[in-house]
């Protein structure tokens, strides 16, 4: 049982959602709740128009409950469309693959650009509508009773609140009709047609539509009063090719941009967010994740414009000014002003072996890991150059710095931008010295680079780095060799592994005892080079650490661990 069809009573919705039936009762029928009514909390957000918007957000409990629904209401929707091969194209509000950018892409390098806005949108989808919808439509059609319970459990206050995850959703579905209408409406008058959420957009090539604009509007104001819906007659804008044209906050006349205003305010709270550690966003203070969300919107529209990423035109050594303040950001969150002190490993099997030997000797290094509340804390920041959760991330390194997802030589690239060594060389910006001009308190955490002990070899990426330092490259060595750290610019260091028994090198893996190198998966033994029937490689390897970190011994790790620490501790 998954789709809206086979419902018949209140036990198959249930179990539709995987709640149990005791569940849903305490919370739709608790006297002490008001059923959902009690469920809520409160709070205003700033508009950017300076007024403000209510957000009714849902407690734990409800909102697991309408999350379970939504997930369920995707699915139906999901099957409709591929049963019905349906390809949606008009609402682009709230649906996965959809944003502002893919609404305003459709009405980009238009003569004309017509936007229209739905009055108080969220309040006009009352209760009674809610459920009638799930009474009547052909696709959503579930028993009465059930209806009712959808709307208990979706409205607050006679209404779809903003602030509940399945208000957007169920705004898409009862704006379905209405907006089959207006694409109808609209092709008779040669219009493109989107809508997101309560702004509506209409745009077209054809130059009749200049004398023809109100007999439109009027049609259009009928089709929507017969939706149960009213026009915002203060926000109704046509827009001619000739200025400036806006769809959903982005400009539209030829490429898609964030108005120049908007890039302008950006930058200024990132030079105020430089200079003083702090900056403001309409008076309030600001986060690094608010600030960055912008910078990263405006480089999405880069990309989109085929400027970055994707064009293959461009490098980290040649960026556009605006991918350029990115870069600066980027550097500055993680390598100069960084909450807590940065790891970067050659690769991601070594990071697991560092937080496994860290778990298992936490009592001993407090400033590097704690174990609190039944989890443990880290105190330092692994910063994954290979992440499958966050692929952004790592295509943010590769792209801005060089610091792709495998292969250790590129680090060094972050060592260019932190000196003067490459200054000869275009596109190379010396970030370290830029901040600490404006603000030097803020490097107050190192930043720490670990590589395998491979000193000895010119080809091995520890030896790679340590000859980019050019006249320093002797000093830095004697520095490895007898402390296994050495400090390379202000809050930039190399850290190494100690080598093991008579070995002139050594990796990581070679600090495990033959006891756990030796340890047999599957059938297959560990080998760093040789994978196949008989090995199994690092990944594995590191993954059966990283679970079984009590059953290793770590005493290898210590002096590097140690040094770690100390590195930390006298950092100023």
């Amino acid at each position: 049982m998954d789709y809206f069809s086979d419902i018949k009573t209140r036990e198959d919705f249930f179990n539709i959602l995987n709640i149990p039936l005791k569940n849903m009762t305490y919370l739709l029928y608790n006297k002490e709740k008001k059923g959902t009514e009690n469920s809520y909390h409160s709070f205003e957000i700033k508009k950017r128009n300076g007024g403000v918007r209510v957000i009714h957000a849902p407690n734990k409990e409800l909102k697991f409950v309408q999350q379970r629904l939504l997930k369920a209401l995707w699915r139906n929707q999901t099957k409709v469309w591929h049963d019905k091969k349906i390809n949606p194209s008009i609402s682009h509000g709230f649906q996965k693959g959809r944003s502002i950018m893919t609404n305003a892409e459709i009405h980009r390098n238009k003569k004309f650009v017509l936007n229209v806005d739905l009055e108080d949108f969220f309040n006009s989808f009352h209760f009674g509508r809610v459920k009638g919808f799930f009474e009547k439509d052909r696709d959503f059609k579930v028993p009465q009773a059930v209806a009712l319970i959808i709307a208990q459990l979706v409205c607050y206050k006679g209404a779809l609140p903003q602030g509940a995850p399945t208000s957007p959703l169920i705004t898409n579905l009862i704006c379905r009709i209405m907006d089959l209408r207006l694409l109808k409406l609209a092709k008779r008058y040669k219009l493109d047609y989107t809508r997101y959420a309560d702004d509506l957009t209409f745009s077209t090539n054809d130059s009749s539509f200049s004398r023809l604009s109100q007999e439109f509007l009027l049609k259009l104001e009928s089709e929507i009063k017969r939706a149960g819906f009213n026009l915002n007659p203060e926000k109704t804008r046509l827009q001619y090719k000739n200025s400036r044209q806006s769809v959903t906050g982005l400009v539209v006349n030829k490429k898609l941009n964030v108005p120049n205003e908007y890039y302008k305010k950006t930058r200024a709270m990132a030079h105020t967010l430089y200079t003083n550690g702090s900056f403001l966003i309409d008076g309030v203070e600001g986060t690094l994740a608010q600030l960055e969300g912008r910078l990263s919107f405006i480089n999405q529209l880069e990309k989109r414009n085929n400027l970055s990423i994707n064009s293959g035109s461009k490098d980290y050594k040649n960026l556009g000014r605006r991918e350029k303040e990115y870069q600066k950001f980027i550097y500055f969150k993680y390598f100069y002003a960084n909450t807590r002190p940065t790891i970067l490993t050659e690769g991601k099997t070594d990071s697991r072996y560092l937080k496994a030997a860290l778990k298992k000797l936490y009592k001993n290094y407090p400033n590097l890991i704690e174990y609190k509340n039944g989890e443990f804390v880290f105190k330092i920041l692994f910063l994954h150059r290979a992440d499958k959760e966050k692929p952004n991330k790592t295509t943010r390194l590769k792209f801005f710095f060089n610091i792709g997802p495998h292969g250790a030589d590129s680090l060094a690239e972050l060592y260019y931008f932190s000196s003067n060594k490459k200054s000869k060389v275009p596109g190379y910006i010396n970030y370290l010295e830029y901040f600490k001009k404006l603000n030097q308190n803020m490097l107050t955490k190192p930043t720490i680079i670990v590589f395998d002990n491979e000193l000895s070899s010119n080809g091995k990426p520890l030896r790679t780095f340590i000859n980019s330092l050019k006249d320093e490259q002797e000093m830095h060595i004697s520095n490895i060799r007898r402390d296994l750290s050495t400090q390379v610019t202000d809050n930039l260091y190399i850290l190494t592994n100690k080598l093991v028994g008579t070995r002139t090198e050594a990796e990581i893996e070679d600090l495990f005892d033959d006891k756990t190198r030796n340890k047999e998966i599957d059938g297959r033994t560990f080998s760093a080079t040789d994978i196949g029937e008989q090995y199994y490689g690092k990944n594995i390897f590191s993954l059966y650490i990283l679970k079984n970190y009590k059953e290793v011994d770590f005493s290898n790790f210590k002096p590097m661990l140690d040094k770690l620490n100390e590195i930390i501790i006298n950092f100023k």
